[in-house]
């Protein structure tokens, strides 16, 4: 199997598996797949419009899933389904996560250099036209969403009450 196709994987199952999810009422947050001596596929996922996910909840979408990566077969060789939920300090990956977080404190690595570095910490700002913004001590930078490398929510006391005022 060619690289480019290897590499475009997790992209190519989260789109097999996303309506089936969906239709769950889940969001797919990310999925991963990493390597070493037995690929793990990571699916991440959530409950639509929020609320706590339960370990059910997890093993319902493990099953469908599953169910689904064993008729369609896109990886190759042996692998470990593992799927959870993102927990409070969670990855940020879609443009939806920037805009519902909009005020909690995140951290964010680029892949180039964005005005100079490829790390930032502060409060986002906003997501719009491909754009994320997050203001620092240094001031607002705008980050192209193609370009985040990385992201995630910092576990903060305030993330902490509003994620108790959700469940």
């Amino acid at each position: 199997m060619g690289q480019a196709r290897v590499s475009n994987l997790p992209g190519r199952v989260e789109r097999m598996i996303t309506p089936a999810i969906e239709s769950m009422g889940f969001e797919v947050v990310r999925v991963t797949l990493s390597g070493g001596g037995r690929a793990v596929l990571q699916v991440m996922a959530e409950r639509a419009g929020g609320g706590s996910m339960t370990v059910d909840d997890c093993a319902r979408i493990s099953r469908t899933v599953s169910a689904i990566l064993d008729v369609e077969d896109p990886i190759p060789g042996r692998y470990a389904l593992e799927v959870s939920s993102p927990g409070i300090d969670r990855p940020l990956v879609k443009p939806r996560d920037f805009i519902r977080y909009e005020g909690c404190e995140a951290r964010i690595e680029t892949r180039q250099p964005v005005e100079g570095r490829r790390r930032f910490k502060g409060r986002l700002a906003g997501c719009a036209g491909g754009i994320v913004r997050i203001a620092t001590e240094e001031g607002t930078a705008a980050l192209p969403l193609a370009d985040i490398h990385r992201a995630k929510l910092v576990l903060t006391d305030e993330l902490v009450r509003g994620h108790q005022r959700k469940a």
